[in-house]
Order: C-alpha cells, then structure tokens, then sequence
C-alpha cells in the first residue's frame, strides 16, 4: 500500500489518539494480510474466513458489542475508522464485516433483553459465530410493505415462513435477525408498515431455516450473499426481538448508522482508487512524459481528491453526531448517498487513467468500480436517500 496521502492524513484532526492508533493498526493489517488475497478472494468467490479469525482476534467482530458482553465496544467514529481501512484492501471483507457489526450484532445489542445479549453477544464478539440480517425479500426492498414473511403466533410460539433475498452472510451466518409481518391478516391492510412488523432471532439449525441459492455478483464477490428460507420455522417467544410489531421503527434506527458504515466503506474503496491512480501515473509514460506530468491527468487527480476528502467529512460528521447520541439521520443519509455515488466516480475515473490497463483483472482498480455500485443500491438506494434526505429537511423547517 502507498504512504498516507494527504487526504488521509487531514482526517486524523478528528480522530483521537486511541482512534489514530486503531486506524494505523487496521491499516498494517491490511497490507500484509488483505491487499495480497483480495484478487484472489474476488476471483474465487471465497470468504476469507481465516482473515475473519485474524479480524476477530483483534476484536474486530466484537467492535460494536458493550464490553460487558465481551465485545470492545467501539464508538461510531471508530466504526467508521476501521471500516474504511478495511475497505481501502477489499471492499468485501469491509462489507462482511460491516453487516456482521451493524446490523445483526447491532440490532440485538441494541433492542435485544439482557437475556438475549448474554445469550448470542459473546459469541458474536468472539467471531465465534457470524451474523446475519435479513429484510429484504424477491419482492421488497425499499418497500418494506410489500415484505411476504409473516410471523404467526402458535400458544407460546412463533412460527416463520417467507424467503430473504441479498442477505450478507446468508450461507455463512449462524444467528440472524429476521423481520416478518406480525399484524392480524385483518389489520395486515389497514396498517401502516411501520405498525405491522416484528424481529425475530433464527438460528442457524432451526427446523425449516436454511440458506437457499448462493448469489453471484458483479462485485463485493467474496461477500457471501444468499436467500434465505424459511418453511414452518417454530420458535419460542423469547427470540422475538425487541417490542412487538416495531421491527419496522427498530428497523430505521439500526439503518441510520448501517448507512454510516456503507458511507466509510465507500470512501474507502474510492481511497484505494485514488491510491492506484497516483502510483500509476509515476509509472507510466505518454508522448515522452510521464503520466503525471499531463495536465489533464492532473485535474482529474484533483478532482478525485477533492470528492474523497469532501464524503470523508461528511462520513465522519455523521459518525461523530452518531457518537454523541444525538439524532444523526439525516447526516447518516447526506454521508451515504454522496459517499456512494462520489466513489462510482472516482472509481470509473481511475480506470479512465489507467485505461486498458484499467479493463483487466491484473489492476484492482476494476474490482474497486465493480465493489463501489454496491454502495449506491445497499442500505437504502440513491433515491431512498434523497427521499430521506428532503424528508428531514422539511420536518426540521420552521416558517
């Protein structure tokens, strides 16, 4: 990996000393033990589980879990730290480790009983077991009143059917938080979404749970990314997760800093875009000169700078917003939709310096490209966003 950049190391005025420090140590991390597999990682499709126990025993897979569960109990800021470290070597590793954190360990952590966090938390710190979070369905994503899983009572029990779809850690996940309709097929119509939804904790071993079709993808390709099925799943009440029928309002909090988490990543895929772009255009020459020396390459150059260092900000102001417990949706959406689209652009703009060399698996700037449109699509969409975005500003406008 090249030395810090500039833009790196402007960032370091908001991170303290002990966050300096982590981000340093996630970084040697990544070039001895990410950035040498990532191609092949990619190319194969493959999880690197090893590097997850390596990740784990640095207290990585526990990052977001309170101490008291074993876990290391990282603010926001931090989060975002390593996640766009992680990023910055393999978008997919990033992303594994971002749902495992944000949202399945998350949501327990957050909404679970203090049963339920003494129950799966230490083995979710550990990196003992993986987990998964599952809302979208075939036929819902941004929708989530068109989700179909619905959650029926049975006495003192529960009992699942539906299917997920895109679910991250989907074959490789053991505990999962499931969201599934929950009101009365008589108030399934005349409720809002928001009224009508429940979690659930399913584990991996539950009669009639399973990973359904492993999914191949564009990019993020060794990210583990499956259906999930659900036929007759019966479980007690105790795995229902937080208040009944407020999965959905639950739902949104958990998003607000998964959105944070898409938004560090994303930053960090365009890092290593930009990090690839000034290393080549030391190496390579065109009418006599180096690459550098084009004027034209320079803007570009400044361009890509200047969005990377601009989404961090955004990132890290919706992270330290986050960290001070205060309302930070809003910020969270700003973070991601800029964040996500900014890293498209500078990712198709490293390609374009790289040129032919830029189309080929050789470089790892394609792979970043390919990585970086997920960022557009999870977590909420572009259009999402804004919808969010516009949303806020006016609720938050006083005449």
């Amino acid at each position: 990996m090249p030395a810090k950049t500039k833009t790196e190391e402007t960032m370091n005025f908001s991170l303290n000393e002990d966050q300096v420090l982590l981000q340093e140590t996630i970084r040697d991390f990544v070039e001895k033990e990410v950035i040498p597999y990532a191609k092949e990682w990619d190319e194969k499709e493959e999880v690197p589980l090893n590097t997850l126990k390596k990740l784990s025993s640095m207290g990585i897979m526990g990052m977001a879990v309170d101490q008291k569960y074993g876990g290391a109990g990282l603010d926001t800021v931090s989060i975002a730290a390593v996640i766009e470290e992680l990023a910055c070597g393999d978008g997919s590793l990033a992303l594994t480790v971002a749902a495992h954190n944000g949202l399945g360990s998350g949501h327990i952590s957050r909404f679970g009983t203090e049963e339920q966090k003494q129950k799966y938390l230490p083995d979710l710190a550990s990196g003992k077991k993986i987990a998964g979070w599952a809302l979208t369905e075939p036929g819902s994503g941004s929708d989530a009143a068109g989700m179909k899983t619905v959650a029926k009572k049975d006495g003192n029990d529960w009992v699942l059917n539906g299917t997920k779809m895109f679910i991250t850690n989907g074959s490789i996940g053991e505990t999962f938080v499931v969201l599934a309709v929950t009101a009365s097929e008589k108030a399934i119509h005349e409720l809002p979404p928001q009224k009508k939804i429940t979690a659930f904790i399913l584990e991996k071993g539950d009669k009639g749970f399973r990973a359904g079709k492993k999914l191949q993808k564009m990019g993020m390709r060794s990210s583990d990314t499956s259906e999930l099925i659900l036929e007759n799943v019966k479980i007690p009440d105790s795995r229902r997760l937080g208040e009944l029928n407020q999965g959905f309002i639950n739902t949104l909090m958990i998003l607000d800093k998964g959105r944070v988490s898409v938004g560090a990543l994303a930053v960090g895929l365009a890092q290593a875009a930009l990090n690839e772009s000034l290393k080549y255009v030391h190496q390579r020459e065109t009418f006599g000169k180096q690459l550098k020396d084009h004027e034209v390459i320079r803007f570009m150059l400044a361009d890509m700078a200047l969005e990377v260092d601009t989404a961090r900000l955004l990132v890290y102001r919706a992270a330290a917003v986050a960290a001070e417990g205060k309302q930070f949706t809003l910020e969270a959406s700003m973070a991601k939709l800029f964040a996500s689209e900014m890293s498209m652009r500078v990712c198709n703009k490293a390609i374009q310096i790289h040129g032919g060399y830029g189309y080929i698996r050789e470089f790892p700037v394609e792979r970043y490209l390919r990585d970086a449109k997920l960022c557009e699509i999870g977590e909420g969409t572009s259009e999402v966003q804004r919808l969010v975005i516009a949303r806020e500003l006016l609720k938050h406008y006083k005449i």
